[in-house]
């Protein structure tokens, strides 16, 4: 018996030093895969930290862009409105001039015809500048009330009841711009 747990105590040893280098090489190659796939997975962290700088770098410039694209646009807007009128007002200078030389004529002027002829010129001037413009007059007497282009002052009795409805009468008149109401017309209906 002794003879038989000494040959099992000298296979014991064997077994365990094939073991352990069984072991060893298992555990180097597990050493092995465990370093590549630290590495690997550094490398792959990496990666993300690069990408990651890269998209924060790219939102900040094209926040960047967007601010700038903003202020200029509110920058253009407020120079188009401080000038969307200007050249109307261009336009209509020459009918100031006009109105000036009509009042300073009208001081010496002896004859009323011919201070209001030149004042029906100035008149039909300014009107052509304004049509020019797309302002047109509406014409309402004797048309339908229609309560999207007038606005009723009163009622009177209609002479004929063809004119029941009809506008008989205007106070003020009523003006498009570019086909869209701008001023309704003040007008008295018929009843």
């Amino acid at each position: 018996m002794l003879k038989k747990k000494k040959k099992e105590d000298s296979e014991t040893p064997e077994n365990t030093a094939e073991m352990a280098n069984e072991n060893g090489q298992t555990d180097g190659q597990e050493q092995a895969i465990q370093n590549e796939f630290a590495e690997l997975q550094q490398s792959v962290e990496e990666k993300h930290k690069e990408e990651l700088s890269q998209a924060n770098d790219k939102f900040l410039r094209l926040y960047a862009e967007f601010d700038n694209f903003r202020r200029r646009t509110v920058k253009e807007r407020e120079d188009a409105r401080k000038t969307e009128g200007k050249d109307i007002i261009v336009a209509l200078l020459p009918v100031l001039d006009d109105f000036e030389r009509a009042v300073r004529s009208m001081e010496n002027a002896t004859d009323v015809t011919s201070v209001k002829e030149g004042v029906i010129l100035i008149q039909n001037k300014m009107k052509n500048i304004l049509a020019q413009k797309g302002l047109k007059e509406m014409q309402t007497i004797g048309t339908p009330f229609d309560a999207d282009l007038h606005e009723a002052i009163t009622n009177i009795p209609a002479p004929t009841d063809d004119m029941k409805g009809k506008v008989m009468d205007e106070m003020e008149k009523g003006y498009e711009l570019n086909e869209k109401v701008i001023r309704f017309a003040k007008v008295i209906v018929g009843a």
